[in-house]
């Protein structure tokens, strides 16, 4: 009679113990679910800003760059000081954020997408499409996770400009030019070389074709400032 007094009494014990665990182990679960959730959402705001930065790179390179391979100052400008880039590149970061289940969020005055005031790249703000769905915890179910991210563009090279472009900036004075000299049948010059890291690249006028690949000149990263 005693044991079964004791096990009578022991009983309750168990059974609030199993349901403490139980709701342990469903609590952690809707933690784990909103972790994933956001997740999800900073993915997708991820390669959002990745694919505005590679778009506004790549754009920039074929309608600025290529125009403008014999120019000196403007590849001094570009390469050795802060290239001012191209504000094409958040039509891309909305498709990018669909494919990953998540829309860009404008908020009032502030766009899902912007192009950054201070350097080249690119901030998105995310939303996941679906919200985080039935969970124990209260007032989270019908919410959807949100996130933010910042990728930019930076110079890969150096312009070393060749002696002969900085002569054409600093021409002799008038009366020194040769009278055999006919401005028709000047060449063009090599305005100079990038160095992309260590693996230097001669401008040939006659083969601008041969312009590195636009990741080459450029890199985009994830910035986290």
């Amino acid at each position: 009679m005693k044991r079964s007094r004791e096990a009578g009494q022991a009983a309750p014990i168990y059974i609030t113990m199993v349901a403490g665990l139980l709701f342990l182990a469903l609590a952690l679960f809707a933690v784990g679910q909103a972790g994933a959730k956001h997740s999800g959402a900073q993915s997708a705001a991820d390669a959002a800003a990745l694919a505005a930065a590679q778009e506004s790179r790549d754009a920039f390179v074929v309608d600025t760059v290529l125009e403008n391979l014999l120019n000196p100052e403007f590849l001094d400008d570009i390469f050795n000081d802060e290239p001012p880039g191209s504000q094409i590149g958040c039509q891309v970061a909305e498709r990018f954020a669909d494919r990953n289940e998540a829309v860009l969020v404008t908020d009032g005055q502030e766009a899902g997408c912007s192009a950054l005031s201070d350097r080249w790249g690119f901030e998105v703000h995310v939303r996941t499409k679906k919200p985080m769905g039935a969970t124990i915890l209260p007032g989270i179910a019908d919410k959807k996770a949100e996130a933010w991210a910042t990728a930019v563009v930076e110079s890969r090279c150096t312009f070393e400009p060749a002696e002969d472009a900085e002569d054409e900036e600093n021409p002799p004075p008038d009366g020194d030019e040769s009278p055999e000299d006919n401005p028709d049948d000047t060449e063009q010059v090599s305005p100079g070389s990038l160095d992309c890291g260590g693996d230097p690249w001669e401008i040939d006028p006659e083969h601008l074709n041969l312009l590195p690949e636009a990741a080459d000149l450029f890199s985009v990263r994830l910035a986290q400032d």
